[in-house]
C-alpha cells in the first residue's frame, strides 16, 4: 500500500523480506486465491513457494537453521500473506506456534531434533488445545493420558486443528494425574509425531477428515481421536509434565499477534478493493468515491486499517523485547477483528449486489473476516484478559 499500514524503524533486512513477500502475494497468491478458495483445495504450490524463501524457518534460529527473524517480521509477513488469502497464512501459523513453543521451553535434545526439519518445511507443526466439549475453559481439558511405565497412554478427542490432516508434529495438551490442586497444574504438552494423511494414522490417533467450514477454506481443520495412543515419556515438551499450560498460554500469546495480523491483511485488502471500486463505478454522474457518502466510509476504513496496524506492530514488539504482551496482544486481536469484519463489511457495501456475487473477491473476504473474531480466544476472551490485566495494573489503593 502507498500509505496505510506502514512500520517504521524497520531493518533493511525487514524491509526486504517484507518487500519480496509483498511480490510473491501480488504473483502467486492474488491471482489464484479465489478459484483455490471455491474448490476448497490445498495450496501445495504455494506452500512450496513459501518453503522456497524459508518461511518456515523464518522465526527459527540461525544455529538451527532458520532466519532467525523476530516476531514482528512474522507478523507483518503474516500480514502480507493474509492479504492475498487468510488460509495461506493459516498453514504457517500453527507450524511457528509449535516452532516457538520448542525454541523457548523445549528440550535441547528437542530442539536439535526438529526445528532443522521444521525451519525447512519437512516437519509441519499443529496445535491442539480445544476439544469438542471445551470452548473456551481451557482448564476442564478431558483428553487424559496416563503412565504406563516410561510411556503415557491417551485417551480423548480433540477439535479444531488447524493442518491437522497435513502436519506431521503435534503439539498436544492433555490432563496428566499429577495430584495438583488446581487444574491447570495438571496440564502437560506432548509431541505427537504422525505422518500426514486422514484416518487411523498411527495405532490409537484417528484424524477423521476435514470440517467443512464456511471460509478458511484450503487449509485443513479437523478432529484428533487419541484411542489408546502410546507416546514415550521424552516426548514431553521440556521434559516435565505439569508445565502444559503455562507453554500453551505463551504459544497463545503469539498466535494472538498472529491473528491480529490476520485480521490487518484482510482489512489491507478489503479496503484495496473497495477504494478501486468507488473509483470506477459511477452513479449519477460521477464516481462513487466523489459522493460523501462513499468518501466518508472509505476514510473511516482506512483510519481503523491503521489503527489495528499500529496494535499489532505494538504487541509484537513488546513480545521481541522479552516483556509481558497479554494485555497488548489481546487488544490488537480484539480491536484488529473487530475492525476486519466492520472494514470488510464496508467494502461489501460499497461493491453494491457486485459484492454477493463470487466473482468478486470481496465475497471470500467476507467468509473469512468471521473466523477473526473466534479464532485464538473470542473477542469476550480478549475483553476478559484485558480488564484482569488493567485492574491488576490499576488496583484501588
Amino acid at each position: 500500500m502507498a500509505r496505510l499500514a506502514q512500520t517504521a524503524g524497520l531493518t533493511d533486512v525487514q524491509e526486504e523480506i517484507i518487500s519480496t513477500v509483498r511480490t510473491f502475494v501480488d504473483k502467486e497468491i492474488i491471482p489464484h486465491a479465489t478459484a483455490l478458495e471455491h474448490a476448497d483445495a490445498y495450496p501445495q504450490d504455494i506452500v512450496d513457494g513459501m518453503k522456497e524463501m524459508g518461511l518456515f524457518g523464518l522465526t527459527i534460529p540461525e544455529e538451527y537453521g532458520g532466519l532467525g527473524e523476530s516476531l514482528l517480521t512474522y507478523a507483518l509477513v503474516v500480514e502480507q500473506i493474509a492479504r492475498g488469502w487468510m488460509s495461506v497464512s493459516g498453514v504457517i501459523n500453527t507450524h511457528f506456534i509449535v516452532a516457538y513453543m520448542l525454541m523457548h521451553h523445549g528440550t535441547e535434545e528437542q530442539k536439535q531434533k526438529y526445528l532443522p526439519k521444521m525451519a525447512l518445511g519437512e516437519t509441519r507443526g499443529a496445535f491442539s488445545m480445544s476439544e469438542p466439549d471445551l470452548g473456551s475453559d481451557v482448564a476442564a481439558i478431558k483428553t487424559r493420558a496416563k503412565q504406563d511405565g516410561d510411556d503415557y497412554v491417551i485417551d480423548g478427542a480433540k477439535m479444531w486443528l488447524t493442518n491437522g490432516g497435513s502436519s506431521n508434529l503435534i503439539a498436544l495438551l492433555v490432563k496428566t494425574d499429577l495430584g495438583q490442586p488446581k487444574p491447570y497444574q495438571n496440564l502437560t504438552t506432548f509431541l505427537v509425531e504422525k505422518p500426514s494423511g486422514f484416518g487411523e494414522v498411527v495405532p490409537g490417533l484417528t484424524i477423521p477428515g476435514k470440517i467443512d467450514k464456511m471460509g478458511y477454506k484450503g487449509v485443513d481443520t479437523t478432529e484428533a481421536v487419541f484411542d489408546g495412543f502410546r507416546i514415550p515419556g521424552s516426548q514431553i515438551l521440556g521434559g516435565e509434565a505439569g508445565k502444559g499450560f503455562s507453554h500453551m498460554m505463551d504459544g497463545v500469546e503469539v498466535g494472538r499477534v498472529n491473528v491480529a495480523a490476520r485480521a490487518c491483511g484482510i482489512s489491507i485488502r478489503a479496503f484495496e478493493l473497495a477504494v478501486e471500486y468507488a473509483q470506477q463505478r459511477a452513479t449519477f454522474g460521477k464516481p462513487i468515491a466523489e459522493h460523501q457518502a462513499i468518501a466518508f466510509k472509505l476514510a473511516e476504513m482506512g483510519t481503523k486499517v491503521e489503527a489495528a496496524h499500529l496494535m499489532m506492530v505494538n504487541a509484537a514488539r513488546l513480545k521481541d523485547r522479552g516483556e509481558r504482551n497479554d494485555v497488548e496482544a489481546g487488544m490488537a486481536k480484539l480491536l484488529a477483528s473487530e475492525y476486519c469484519a466492520e472494514v470488510t463489511q464496508e467494502a461489501f457495501r460499497i461493491h453494491g449486489g457486485y459484492g454477493y456475487s463470487k466473482e468478486y473477491e470481496i465475497e471470500r473476504l467476507m467468509r473469512e473476516a468471521p473466523f477473526l473474531l473466534i479464532g485464538e480466544g473470542t473477542s469476550e476472551i480478549q475483553k476478559t484478559i484485558i480488564s484482569r490485566g488493567l485492574l491488576k495494573e490499576y488496583r484501588s489503593r
